[in-house]
C-alpha cells in the first residue's frame, strides 16, 4: 500500500508542476532584462517578479480590445521544436474573478485559424495550472470527399489549425474577449514531450484504395498485435487460453468481485451503499466490500456502413456466406448518413466465428468473464450483451428508458431533446421498460442496479423552463409550469410586471412561444427546473422499485449537467452517476452533499495502432493510455465518495466509424480482431490487485 501511495503523489505532483527533463527547451527567460524588453502588448501591461517557479511576468489585460494580452517572440529568431509535442506554460490567477487565458503558437502568417495552434486554461482566482499547448502539424484528410462517415481521417501534413514546429515565430498569451479585466502571472515557459508522429497518412500507399483488410483493419500500416491471417487468430487464442488459466484474477477477492479479506458488512444478499471510514462503498450480497471496477459495451458488435464504399474493402468477407449474419440494415442518427437506414457490416463478429468457430456464441461469453476476472475487472457495464450477463458469472449494470415519452417540442440536446416529464407517457415508458425486466435482471444479486437514460440534455439551470415555454400549448410541461406560475402571482399582470412582459391573459401566455428575459423571470425559471428534475429522478425511482426493490438506482450518467439536475438526482438516486471524459476525478467535487458517484464512462486512446481518431481524451500511445487508465481509477477508488468507474468500451470501435454516429475511436480494450491490448490489460490487472490494499 506504501508503494500505491507513492505512486499517487507522484502522479499529483506531476500534474501540478511542469518537470524538467533534460530533453525540455526553455523558450522565454524572463529574468532576460532584452527579453523583456521584446515583449508586446496589446490592451495590457507587463513586468516581472519573482515566484516559486522563479521569474514570473506579471500582465494586467483591460477590456476595451477583443484580444487583450502579451506577445513573446522568439528571441533568437524562429524556435525549431520539431522534436517536442507541446509548448507548456505555467499560469497563476492573480485576479478576483475567474479567467481564462489562450496561449497561440505561431508561424509567419498566423492568422487565428491558418498557420497556428491555440489552447486554452480556466482558471479560479488564485489557482496555478499549465497549460498544454499541443504542436498539432497534421490534420484530417478526406482525399477530396472520397473518405467520409467517420470521426477521424488519415493524415495529411498541414492545414488550418496545424502549425510547422520547425518555423514558430511568436507565442502569443491573450484572453479572448472579455467583459472586464484580468490578472494573471506566466512563469516557466517552455517546449516539452517527444512528438510521435500520427501512425496513418493517406501518402502510405499509391493507390490508397482499398485501405480496410479481411480483419476490418487499417491495411497501409504494421503494429504490434496486429492480425495477418486465420493462422494468428488461431495463434492468439491458444496463447491467451493459457495465459488465463495462469492469471484467473487477484486472490483476494469473493465470488462478485468483493473484498474477501476486508470487513465482514451486513450481508442482504443484493448490492447496496454503505460509508465505511470515511469512505462510500457498495457492499456486495455476501457483505464485502465492492469498488465497480467496469467496462461497457461487453461484447457489442458494432457495425459500420458499407454503402457508396465498395473500393474501401479488400477482400471483403460480407460476400462470404458463412459471414451474411454479420450484414445488417441500422439507422444513423448523425453524419454523413444521418436519418437514413444504410447496410453495414460487423467485422468484430466476423472476426469472432473466425477465431471461436461457429459455436462463438456460446463460447465467447465464457471467454469474456474469465478474461474479466483475470484483467482485474469485476463489473459488466452499459449497453452490455444480454447473453453474457445472464451467465451470472460478472456482476453488471442494467438500464431502464423513457425512449417512447412525448418529448418538450422547445427543448434541444446533443442525443435530442428532453423527455416530458409530466406527460402521462413518460411514468407510462418507464413502467414499461423496467416491467420487462420482471424474472431477468430484476432482483437477480448478480445486478449491481440500474441507471435510466443516458447522457440527457439537463442544459443551464432554466433550459428546460425555457424550452417549456417556446413550446405548443398542450405540451404538459408547459401547462405545468403555468399552473404554477397562476398560483404564484395570481393575475396575470403581476407576472408581465415581475417578467416585464405584456402577455394579454394566461390564455395568451400559453398560446405564446415565446420565452421571457433569462434574468427577469429566473426565480420562477430556476423553480420550475428544479421541479422537473425532481419530477425526473422521483419517477424513476419509484418504476425501479416497484419492480426491483432491494436494487439500486444508479442515476442517469450525467455527461452535460448544472447544480440543480445534480442536486435533484442526489435526492432519488442512491448512487450518482457521470460519464466524466477528463485525466482525471480525483479532485471532483459534487454539488449535492455526500453521495455515493459513480462514473459510467472515461476512455483515452492513442493512433499508433491503425486508428485514426483517439477517443475523447488523446494520449500518446498505449503506454501512456495504460498508464492514464492507472491514474485514473486510482483517483476514483481513493477518492471518498466513488464506488467505482466504468471504461468505455470494450472494444475498438470500426476504423470507419459506427453507423449511428461516426465515431471510429481507439478506445477498446480489445482491437477489432478481439485481440487484447497488452498495456491497457497490464494496467487493468495492476489496478484490481490494489482494489482492496488496506481494507
Amino acid at each position: 500500500m506504501k508503494r500505491l501511495h507513492l505512486q499517487i503523489l507522484s502522479t499529483l505532483l506531476a500534474s501540478l508542476t511542469t518537470t524538467t527533463f533534460a530533453a525540455d527547451q526553455v523558450l522565454f527567460d524572463f529574468a532576460d532584462t532584452l527579453n523583456l524588453r521584446r515583449i508586446g502588448t496589446n490592451d495590457a501591461t507587463a513586468g516581472m517578479m519573482q515566484g516559486g517557479f522563479g521569474p514570473w511576468l506579471f500582465v494586467r489585460t483591460g477590456h476595451q480590445q477583443s484580444w487583450p494580452g502579451v506577445t513573446l517572440p522568439a528571441p533568437g529568431g524562429p524556435w525549431d521544436l520539431s522534436p517536442f509535442a507541446q509548448v507548456a506554460l505555467q499560469i497563476r490567477n492573480a485576479g478576483t474573478n475567474p479567467v481564462t487565458v489562450n496561449c497561440r503558437v505561431d508561424n509567419p502568417g498566423a492568422d487565428g485559424t491558418r498557420h497556428c495552434v491555440t489552447s486554452a486554461l480556466t482558471l479560479q482566482p488564485g489557482q496555478t495550472d499549465t497549460l498544454k499547448v499541443p504542436l498539432k502539424r497534421a490534420s484530417d484528410d478526406t482525399l477530396g470527399g472520397k473518405l467520409f462517415g467517420m470521426r477521424g481521417y488519415p493524415v495529411a501534413p498541414g492545414g488550418p489549425g496545424t502549425v510547422d514546429p520547425k518555423n514558430v515565430t511568436q507565442l502569443l498569451v491573450f484572453v479572448s474577449k472579455p467583459s472586464a479585466d484580468h490578472v494573471f502571472e506566466i512563469a516557466d515557459v517552455r517546449a516539452t514531450g517527444a512528438y510521435t508522429p500520427p501512425k496513418a497518412w493517406v501518402t502510405d500507399a499509391d493507390p490508397f484504395f482499398p485501405f480496410i483488410d479481411t480483419f476490418g483493419q487499417y491495411r497501409h500500416k504494421d503494429w504490434p498485435g496486429k492480425t495477418h491471417s486465420l493462422a494468428d487468430l488461431a495463434a492468439k487464442r491458444e496463447t491467451e487460453a493459457k495465459e488465463l488459466a495462469q492469471q484467473p484474477g487477484p486472490k483476494d477477492w469473493d465470488k462478485y468481485g468483493g473484498a474477501l479479506n476486508g470487513p465482514q458488512l451486513r450481508a442482504t444478499g443484493f448490492f447496496r451503499t454503505e460509508k465505511v471510514r470515511g469512505k462510500w462503498w457498495l457492499v456486495d450480497p455476501d457483505g464485502h466490500l465492492f469498488f465497480s471496477h467496469g467496462i461497457d459495451c461487453v461484447r457489442a458488435l458494432d457495425t459500420t456502413p458499407i454503402e457508396e464504399r465498395a473500393s474501401w474493402f479488400a477482400d471483403f468477407p460480407g460476400q462470404q456466406p458463412e459471414f451474411a449474419p454479420f450484414l445488417s440494415r441500422n439507422f444513423a442518427l448523425k453524419g454523413h448518413y444521418a436519418g437514413r437506414t444504410v447496410e453495414c457490416f460487423s467485422f468484430a463478429g466476423a472476426n469472432f466465428l473466425r477465431k471461436y468457430g461457429p459455436d462463438w456464441g456460446a463460447v465467447y461469453p465464457k471467454i469474456v468473464h474469465e478474461r474479466l476476472r483475470s484483467w482485474g475487472l469485476n463489473t459488466i457495464g452499459n449497453w452490455s450483451d444480454e447473453a453474457t450477463v445472464r451467465m451470472r458469472l460478472t456482476p453488471y449494470t442494467d438500464a431502464i428508458g423513457s425512449g417512447r415519452t412525448k418529448m418538450i417540442q422547445g427543448s434541444e440536446g446533443y442525443w435530442g431533446k428532453f423527455p416530458d416529464v409530466f406527460d402521462p407517457s413518460f411514468a407510462e415508458s418507464l413502467r414499461r421498460s423496467m416491467e420487462a425486466k420482471r424474472g431477468q435482471s430484476a432482483g437477480d444479486p448478480w445486478c449491481i442496479g440500474y441507471f435510466s437514460d443516458n447522457e440527457m440534455s439537463w442544459g443551464d439551470e432554466v433550459s428546460l423552463s425555457l424550452a417549456a415555454l417556446r413550446s405548443p400549448p398542450e405540451q404538459a410541461a408547459k401547462q405545468v409550469f403555468l399552473a404554477d406560475l397562476k398560483a404564484k402571482y395570481g393575475d396575470v399582470a403581476k407576472l408581465n410586471e415581475a417578467w416585464g412582459t405584456a402577455h394579454a391573459s394566461w390564455d395568451a401566455l400559453l398560446e405564446s412561444r415565446e420565452a421571457p428575459d433569462r434574468n427577469k423571470a429566473g426565480d420562477d425559471l430556476t423553480a420550475f427546473y428544479t421541479k422537473a428534475a425532481g419530477q425526473y429522478f422521483r419517477t424513476v425511482r419509484d418504476t425501479i422499485k416497484a419492480v426491483a426493490p432491494h436494487q439500486l438506482y444508479l442515476g442517469c450518467r450525467f455527461a452535460w449537467v448544472n447544480d440543480l439536475a445534480a442536486v435533484a438526482a442526489g435526492k432519488y438516486c442512491e448512487v450518482v452517476s457521470y460519464n466524466r471524459y477528463q485525466r482525471s476525478v480525483a479532485n471532483f467535487k459534487y454539488p449535492g452533499g455526500d453521495k455515493p458517484l459513480l462514473i459510467g464512462e472515461f476512455h483515452f486512446g492513442a493512433l499508433d495502432r491503425g486508428m485514426f481518431h483517439t477517443g475523447l481524451v488523446p494520449v500518446a500511445d498505449q503506454a501512456a493510455r495504460a498508464q492514464a487508465y492507472k491514474d485514473y481509477v486510482l483517483g476514483a477508488l481513493r477518492h471518498p465518495q466513488f464506488v467505482g468507474c466504468h471504461w468505455f468500451q470494450y472494444k475498438d470501435e470500426p476504423v470507419t466509424g459506427r453507423v449511428y454516429d461516426e465515431e471510429n475511436y481507439q478506445i477498446g480494450f480489445v482491437d477489432v480482431a478481439d485481440t487484447p491490448y497488452r498495456e491497457t490489460i497490464a494496467a487493468s490487472r495492476e489496478v484490481g490487485d490494489h482494489l482492496y490494499r488496506g481494507q
